[in-house]
């Protein structure tokens, strides 16, 4: 198991007009059990399916939860877990992929975001592995947020920015389907060497025959 989800640990407490919000993590599948999901959080999937994919992810060995809570409400939440095995990084055997990261949009502008990745990456069992990000811009909440795809991809480029993300080229072709989609890694201090050149190995692979 990658990391111990018994108890939640809370790590930053932020006032909103709505209440306090806590971050903690990483969550227990029994503890998100006992939790509403928040009824904005519907980037990825309907809030109640969403809470389901929690759930699962959480359940498993490599799954890795941290939400943002108010009451007994999640109104945001980051979550990762090893690459689809249909992905060319499922091959690597120390990446893990950040799935998803989203906040309500009534909490939104409030640095929830920003404090949902810092306490997850204060979990030392971050820095064994290489983190991805794969974006596309049609996952990205453009009519709420009022920002322009150029505009909110800077935005997510500083946010992953702030846990030490760079965007990275690649040849894949999902991330090649459009100019504003993005492949952004994190490689952890603790990786060997030899993971991160077989990592890179991985970013371009056209040229191969199959």
């Amino acid at each position: 198991m990658i990391s111990e989800k018994k108890n939640a640990e809370k790590h930053v407490e932020i006032n909103t007009p709505y209440g306090p919000v806590y971050i903690e993590g990483p969550a227990s599948k029994e503890y998100l059990e006992t939790l509403k999901m928040n009824d904005k959080l519907t980037n990825f999937r309907m809030p109640d399916r969403q809470h389901e994919a929690l759930c699962i992810i959480a359940g498993s060995p490599e799954g890795i939860v941290y939400i943002a809570k108010n009451e007994n409400e999640i109104v945001g939440y980051v979550v990762f877990h090893y690459p689809s095995q249909f992905s060319r990084w499922s091959k690597h055997p120390r990446t893990l992929e950040l799935g998803a990261i989203e906040v309500s949009g009534k909490f939104k502008r409030m640095g929830l975001g920003g404090q949902l990745l810092k306490a997850a990456f204060s979990n030392p069992v971050m820095e064994e592995y290489i983190i991805i990000t794969t974006e596309f811009f049609w996952h990205w909440d453009l009519k709420d947020s009022g920002l322009d795809v150029w505009n909110y991809q800077r935005m997510l480029t500083k946010l992953f920015g702030m846990v030490h993300f760079k965007k990275r080229r690649t040849d894949d072709p999902e991330i090649l389907e459009h100019p504003a989609n993005m492949l952004m890694v994190r490689v952890g201090s603790k990786v060997p060497e030899a993971y991160v050149k077989s990592f890179e190995d991985m970013l371009y692979q056209q040229s191969i025959v199959e």
